[in-house]
């Protein structure tokens, strides 16, 4: 029992020295001490309490005075409770401050908090970058098709970098810039000649306003030739013209069959009317008979003259018929 007693003392004391190591980082207070950057023992203790990280505080807080930036404890751990990346925002303080950017420290923390890249942003500062864009369809006034791709270069404004478009709205307006020049051309060969001219013609229209970025240069990486729009809208216009007179047509055409067949109706109904009127002449005649108001020899002279015209359609129809044949030889 004498010799369980102390070892069980070693080994409280063994767990409690460990515990109270890694609560209170002392290796890390050593690290800054011996960088020159004061830091008590009880501001270590207290960002355990608050739950920020000491590493990711105390060794960005050493990189940024090892380069001569004049930032605080709170500052970094202020920035790390709203939910920053400090170790990005002082590399980019140091990068800005190598190449003479004044970037304050509230500023960058706007910028990471906004959700950019601001050490991203700085090097775009200090080396532009090139967005190319896609293929861009424009129709100069002579019909034609001219499929341009631009190479526009690009410099991060750190001023507008807070609220600023991105580089999808640099893209539209460059395109847009393209597809009004090209469009104002009279002919698409003066592009082929001057593919300079939309590069000037865009860039003063000042498209980088209200961006995050500062345009330099617009160049023209490619300029092709596509289709004949032109000639394809008046063939689809003389085609919609072709199937509009067809239309009308067959309406004249089912007007006239139509009026052929209330015509041919109105005929039928003539013929019926034709026929019982003829009905009725024997009736009348021998009505006339009986009441004497027609003789014998009245009637027959009407059947003679009724024979006679008959005789007369006969012969008129054969002569008609034998003209018609001397024509057809």
């Amino acid at each position: 029992m004498e010799l369980l007693l102390p070892i069980a003392i070693v080994f409280i004391v063994v767990i409690f020295l460990m515990l109270f190591f890694n609560f209170i980082p002392i290796g890390l207070w050593i690290s800054a001490f011996a960088a020159g950057v004061r830091v008590g023992i009880f501001t270590l203790v207290g960002m355990r309490l608050r739950r920020v990280t000491p590493n990711k505080i105390i060794l960005p807080l050493i990189k940024a005075r090892k380069a001569g930036l004049d930032i605080s404890v709170n500052q970094l751990e202020a920035h790390y409770l709203a939910g920053g990346n400090v170790d990005k925002v002082v590399n980019a303080l140091i990068a800005a401050n190598r190449a003479n950017m004044d970037l304050p420290f509230a500023r960058a923390a706007a910028i990471d908090l906004a959700g950019r890249d601001v050490l991203e942003a700085v090097k775009m500062s200090v080396n532009p970058k090139v967005i190319e864009t896609p293929n861009i369809s424009a129709m100069a006034k002579d019909g034609i098709e001219l499929l341009v791709k631009a190479r526009v270069t690009v410099r991060a404004n750190l001023e507008r970098l807070i609220g600023g478009a991105g580089e999808a709205t640099i893209i539209a307006r460059v395109g847009e810039g393209i597809v009004t020049t090209v469009g104002s051309s009279e002919s698409h060969k003066d592009v082929l000649e001057n593919p300079d001219l939309i590069s000037r013609t865009v860039l003063e229209k000042g498209l980088d306003s209200g961006t995050a970025f500062e345009i330099l240069s617009i160049d023209i990486a490619d300029v092709d030739v596509g289709r004949n729009i032109g000639a394809q809208l008046q063939m689809s216009q003389a085609e919609a013209d072709r199937n509009i007179a067809q239309a009308k047509a067959e309406e004249r055409r089912a007007m006239a069959v139509a009026r052929e067949q209330e015509m041919k109706a109105l005929v039928q109904e003539m013929r019926a009317r034709v026929v019982e009127a003829e009905a009725e002449v024997p009736k009348a005649m021998a009505n006339a008979l009986n009441s004497g108001k027609l003789g014998v020899m009245d009637y027959y002279n009407l059947q003679n003259l009724i024979s006679d015209t008959r005789m007369r359609e006969s012969i008129s129809k054969i002569n008609k018929n034998d003209a018609d044949n001397k024509e057809g030889n």
